[in-house]
């Protein structure tokens, strides 16, 4: 009977010594395999919000419009100013609202897809949710805009329904009304609902899927009704899903500044804000400053829902 050859064939040769060296010392390999994207991430990433911090102890002149390098508390005492703390607190509400919207409407698509939806109706069910993210950005807010203006297809619909005094009302009300939704602060809400939906119906219906359906049922069992099985059981349960999806609308709504941009009023949004500060009025400290508002905003805001365990739910 002929000898079997070797599994393993001695490779000759630098490459084969490389390769054995490496086997050896598997830490070193994922070391090695890891570097570039670490490198990355602290060089380019991390380097730029360290330079974008420094920038923010520094001042504008007022009367040459030249960066003083010094360290100073200036620029960040500019903030507290009422045009730029309204931007400020503008923002950090449409992100909340946004937030808290996007969790009602996404919560029952999220039910009803972990519980109910089988097979090919829950393929329908990702296909139906993923399919938006597949187009772009641009168009889908351009479109939202054509939609919501004053010529566009919701009036027409409210003009059949000779609802048109409805709407009217609801656009002359202070703040959220407007000349027409595409003006209005109720349109850059749908837009942004619309926009970031996804993001929170997805790691919802993962939360919900986790459920033990046994839980359910001994709730049932024990006279719970359905309102208490929902609030004592399924409620808790989920809420590290509602908490993780809503990272994701929170920090996006609160960097945004296109679609305020193009749909919305003038008034001002933190993402405009630096974009303006930046580029056209030339005041980097101040842009930079405005950027470490959402960058501490979001590191409370990460370390409450790493709190509330949401981060097992993404």
């Amino acid at each position: 009977m002929a000898q079997s050859g070797a599994i393993l064939v001695n490779q000759r040769g630098w490459l084969g010594g490389l390769s054995d060296y490496f086997w050896k010392r598997p830490r070193l390999m994922i070391f090695l395999l890891l570097a570039p994207a670490v490198l990355w991430l602290g060089i380019v990433y991390l380097g730029a919000l360290f330079a974008l911090l420094i920038q923010s102890f520094f001042s504008l002149d007022d009367f040459s419009g030249v960066i003083v390098h010094e360290f100073t508390l200036k620029t960040y005492g500019e903030l507290l100013k009422p045009q730029n703390f309204d931007i400020i607190v503008r923002t950090v509400a449409m992100a909340a609202i946004v937030t808290v919207a996007s969790a009602l409407v996404a919560f029952p698509i999220a039910y009803v897809a972990a519980r109910y939806a089988r097979g090919k109706w829950k393929a329908l069910f990702y296909l139906a949710i993923m399919l938006p993210l597949w187009s772009s950005y641009l168009v889908k807010v351009y479109a939202w805009k054509l939609i919501l203006a004053k010529e566009g297809i919701l009036n027409w619909v409210f003009e059949q329904l000779h609802l048109t005094f409805l709407l009217d009302a609801f656009l002359s009300l202070p703040v959220i009304g407007g000349n027409s939704l595409s003006v209005s602060f109720t349109g850059t809400l749908l837009v942004f609902l619309y926009i970031w939906l996804p993001y929170m119906i997805l790691p919802i219906q993962a939360s919900v899927e986790r459920v033990p359906v046994n839980l359910i049922d001994a709730a049932s069992d024990l006279g719970a009704t359905p309102i208490q099985t929902f609030w004592k059981v399924i409620f808790p349960l989920a809420l590290p899903g509602i908490v993780a999806g809503s990272i994701f609308t929170f920090s996006l709504t609160l960097g945004d500044y296109i679609i305020p941009q193009i749909v919305g009023t003038s008034r001002l949004f933190i993402g405009q804000a630096v974009y303006v500060h930046q580029g056209t009025a030339g005041n980097i400290p101040l842009a930079a400053a405005f950027t470490v508002v959402p960058i501490l905003i979001m590191g409370v805001y990460l370390w409450l829902a790493r709190k509330m365990g949401a981060f097992d739910a993404l």
